[in-house]
């Protein structure tokens, strides 16, 4: 159908900035550089310089960027590691992959993870918890790296989806021994396609991480073992490079937007808001995510009111039994699967766009 408000306007994205995007091909294209060039190490560079980390290695995702960072910090067979199954299926495959056990725990009103909850799931077999920073939020990191610290765990951040988010000061994906940022195009930074980034501190969690990326070579004549095909396409890397210019105003224009929406909503009693950043959080809002009642019939009423939203995982993780993992009980998590719906935000949006979006909530309940 047409939509009045898309829930992301990849068009309006492209066609703001053709010029320059279509003038970065051209250049890539003419000098011949397609894998792994000077494109590459410069949006490397860039990241870990924005996210204030040693290293950054560019990959074809960030479930790789994941799933090579346990590989890279030893994580396998009979390690256990703490995640949360509110979140996108790969933040527990990738521990699977590893030959790893999933050990999941409940999330708290704010959507991240519940550090009491995490106390309580180690056990002599964890190796390492992965925070996951859903919808551009960080979680309570500086509890988290103290409980790591004090039973020696090691932390893996799962920051897919909150690239320029911080946490006192500091950066997601600057906290644990590794992070992984997912560059699918919805994102705060987004490819035309697939990609991901890892970040460290870690030369030794980098360089492994290299390694995976291109089956294991050092050079084109030397070996270091088995690896995969993760590489991010240089020419992607290019575009990445035009776009971070721009990154620090889309991150601002996600904020202000975010504060139409707490503005409009405010005060209806079937809604609740998600929290707000403060002087601990800047959120960069990935996603506008909604706790609201009545939240099948409010997604068709949008719907037809021409307003595309997200009603994502409306089956708890954990239920789909195909998975393995319905012998955890999380009750909020369950909760949150009936009740959650995501809004329209990306910094395309106009200020116009946003006010309907709001009315036409409104309207449902009031």
């Amino acid at each position: 159908m047409e939509y009045k408000v898309r829930f992301v306007n990849y068009s309006g994205h492209y066609q703001k900035y053709r010029d320059e995007f279509l003038q970065t091909i051209d250049d890539v294209l003419s000098r011949g550089d397609l894998v792994l060039r000077r494109d590459v190490e410069e949006f490397e560079q860039k990241i870990a310089s924005l996210v204030a980390t040693r290293y950054a290695v560019a990959l074809n995702s960030g479930t790789d960027a994941l799933f090579f960072s346990l590989k890279a910090a030893g994580i396998g067979p009979g390690d256990e590691v703490i995640t949360v199954a509110h979140t996108f299926v790969a933040s527990v495959a990738v521990i699977v992959h590893c030959g790893s056990t999933p050990i999941l725990v409940d999330v708290g009103e704010d959507f991240l993870m519940d550090m009491e909850k995490v106390e309580e799931a180690i056990t002599p077999r964890t190796k390492a918890i992965m925070p996951v920073h859903l919808n551009g939020r960080v979680c309570e990191m500086d509890r988290l790296m103290s409980i790591a610290q004090n039973r020696h765990l090691f932390i893996i951040e799962d920051a897919a989806q909150a690239l320029g988010a911080e946490f006192q000061g500091r950066k997601a994906g600057s906290f644990g021994r590794a992070a992984g940022f997912s560059l699918y195009p919805a994102k705060v930074l987004g490819t035309f396609g697939d990609g991901g980034v890892m970040t460290t501190n870690d030369e030794r969690i980098a360089e492994k991480v290299r390694l995976l990326r291109d089956h294991g070579q050092k050079t084109k004549t030397e070996l270091l073992g088995y690896g995969f095909n993760s590489r991010l396409d240089n020419l992607q890397a290019a575009i990445l490079n035009v776009k971070l210019k721009y990154f620090p105003g889309w991150i601002q224009r996600r904020r202000e937007i975010a504060g139409l929406y707490y503005t409009g909503l405010s005060g209806i009693s079937q809604i609740q808001l998600p929290p707000r950043s403060d002087e601990t959080h800047l959120d960069v809002y990935q996603n506008y995510v909604l706790r609201v009642e009545r939240r099948d019939e409010l997604f068709s009423y949008l719907k037809e009111k021409g307003v595309e939203t997200l009603m994502k995982d409306p089956i708890a993780l954990h239920h789909h039994s195909s998975l393995g993992l319905s012998h955890f009980s999380l009750p909020y998590t369950e909760q949150l699967a009936k009740e959650v719906i995501s809004l329209p935000c990306y910094p395309e949006l106009s200020n116009e766009e946003a006010e309907y979006v709001i009315q036409a909530v409104k309207s449902f309940y009031v």
